[in-house]
């Protein structure tokens, strides 16, 4: 709805239905995060549409993992052990980093 500034007329803007398919904890997620916003889940998909338009494709940059790094959903179970026991041997030579500095700079990434 817009109103004018002297509030002598109300324009009511059109609007269409979307009916968007998600996955229920994404969407209980995503509207805990925009009630701290303040804004409604249908507010967030406009903006987000907006933005598409304005910007003439996705608001920000989509990529895919780096050749190397593979998917669990593509590992095979000997493939997923090789890993485990990769990662438990690299903890044991002390190259692992504790999960409170990984944190940490993950942190540092997002307020930058």
């Amino acid at each position: 709805m817009i109103v004018s500034e002297e509030r002598k007329w109300i324009f009511m803007v059109k609007s269409s239905n979307l009916y968007v398919r998600i996955e229920p904890d994404v969407k209980e997620q995503a509207e805990k995060v925009f009630d701290g916003l303040g804004i409604s889940m249908s507010n967030a998909i406009g903006l987000f549409l907006k933005q598409v338009v304005i910007n003439q494709g996705i608001p920000f940059e989509l990529t895919l993992a780096p050749a190397n790094i593979k998917s669990i959903d593509t590992m095979t179970e000997t493939e997923f052990n090789a890993e485990l026991e990769n990662g438990y041997a690299d903890y044991l030579a002390g190259k692992g980093r504790s999960a409170k500095e990984v944190f940490s700079e993950i942190r540092k990434g997002l307020h930058t």
